[in-house]
């Protein structure tokens, strides 16, 4: 089950469980559709992967399997790539 992590890990913007601005890769790696496009040219910067558009949970699933509230920021710069 995908963890719908609050945030996205280059600025820090909040992405609610229902964003339709919130990108994934295949592990995961979550950003915002703004960071994913103006400065990573839509590679994960993790994985080297693609980006698709994070599925939304709908509100009454959220009560049993609720969002993630662990905040995770990459430890490289925002504008790089992972070694």
């Amino acid at each position: 089950m995908l963890a719908l992590r609050p945030n996205c890990e280059c600025c820090d913007r909040d992405l609610r469980p229902d964003s339709a601005e919130a990108r994934i890769c295949t592990y995961e790696c979550t950003f915002c559709a703004d960071c994913v496009e103006s400065v990573f040219a839509g590679v994960c910067p993790n994985c080297g992967g693609n980006f698709v558009a994070r599925p939304i949970r709908p509100a009454e699933k959220l009560l049993k399997s609720p969002a993630s509230t662990q905040r995770v920021l990459r430890a490289a710069p925002c504008g790089s790539r992972a070694a």
